[in-house]
């Protein structure tokens, strides 16, 4: 752990711009962020190039915002900044803004690993009544457009990952049937306030991978289920297949993380992620916790969404001495070497 007191963080890994001041205990004393959902939802998702540029424009208005709002630098002792998971591009004007920032600032610069944040977002505390985060260990159930997975947290610099998607993470099966269903982008939150209105029982779609032995998930089997549906029938209910889909991925997503607490006999579960704010999963989660005996933490929705507040506290954890690049996949999923801008290097052939 480092020796800084406060520490400025930089969030550009998808289609969020974000700075944060956060202290050493967690408290967040500035949290800005600049989205650019109206510029992708006429896509229907987000457009790489789009996202860049659009980094670009907003990095220094919201950098500013944030250092303004603390006072200026002198209550600033160091820089941190999301390296990867992300797009390439979008992480390139993170990290490069912020080796300028930091180089000219001559504060510290720290890379931080985005998924690292999310597993430690559940310590932060917007305000000083705010309930102190989870003790570890703990496990986290990360959930995204990105990810979904497993981790064991057993303190704040160690972490194992038990299971992952094989295919689809479940923000992107959200999306998906929700750009089948012509609702719109994002999908997740579309899709959880219509399925208030629909009857979960209404579409018997399948449940993958739930009574596997092993913490993995798969859902795009359920991504051809919805668009069957669609295709056979024009008029479909959409409350209710939203209702019957929403059903499916958090019964999945609840029921493996609770069986993955009590194999580690971890008596608490955090959820994570941007899937975390969605209602049904929260509900369902606390529902099936209450009946294990498991403590549940969820994160106030501002904290489970990409944010610069989670990277600046990871970076109080993160081993400052590491060289900052970029890398558009974790390192522990991608095994060999990588290059200096973060890109894997293949395995020669025969080698």
């Amino acid at each position: 752990m480092t020796d800084h007191q406060t520490i400025l963080g930089l969030e550009t890994s998808c289609d969020e711009t974000a700075a944060a001041v956060v202290r050493a205990d967690g408290r967040v004393l500035a949290d800005v962020v600049a989205s650019q959902i109206d510029l992708h939802a006429r896509y229907g998702g987000v457009v790489p190039e789009l996202a860049s540029r659009a980094h670009l424009r907003a990095i220094v208005p919201v950098v500013e915002e944030a250092v303004e709002r603390v006072g200026g630098w002198d209550a600033i002792d160091a820089v941190a900044v999301t390296q990867g998971p992300g797009l390439v591009g979008a992480l390139l004007v993170g990290v490069q803004f912020a080796k300028a920032l930091a180089w000219a600032r001559d504060r510290p610069l720290i890379g931080v690993d985005h998924l690292q944040g999310h597993l430690l977002a559940c310590h932060l505390r917007h305000d000083d009544e705010a309930p102190v985060g989870p003790g570890y260990p703990y496990v986290a159930l990360l959930v995204s457009g990105g990810h979904t997975a497993l981790y064991r947290v057993d303190e704040p610099t160690g972490n194992t990952l038990l299971g992952q998607t094989r295919d689809d993470a479940a923000g992107e099966a959200f999306d998906k049937a929700a750009k089948l269903l012509g609702l719109g982008y994002p999908g997740g939150p579309i899709i959880d306030r219509l399925a208030k209105e629909g009857d979960a029982a209404a579409f018997d779609l399948p449940r993958p991978m739930l009574h596997r032995k092993d913490h993995d998930f798969s859902f795009s089997g359920l991504k051809t289920a919805v668009a069957r549906i669609v295709a056979d029938d024009e008029g479909v209910s959409r409350p209710d297949l939203a209702a019957s889909l929403q059903g499916a991925i958090v019964e999945v997503l609840a029921r493996k993380a609770v069986r993955c607490c009590l194999e580690e006999d971890v008596p608490r579960l955090v959820l994570g992620g941007g899937v975390a704010a969605n209602r049904g999963l929260r509900q369902r989660a606390g529902e099936l916790c209450a009946e294990a005996g498991l403590e549940l933490f969820v994160p106030p929705i501002r904290s489970c969404t990409d944010n610069a507040a989670m990277i600046a506290y990871a970076g109080f954890h993160a081993d400052g001495d590491e060289p900052v690049a970029v890398y558009s996949r974790a390192p522990n999923r991608v095994r060999g070497r990588f290059r200096e801008d973060g890109t894997h290097i293949p395995r020669r052939a025969g080698r």
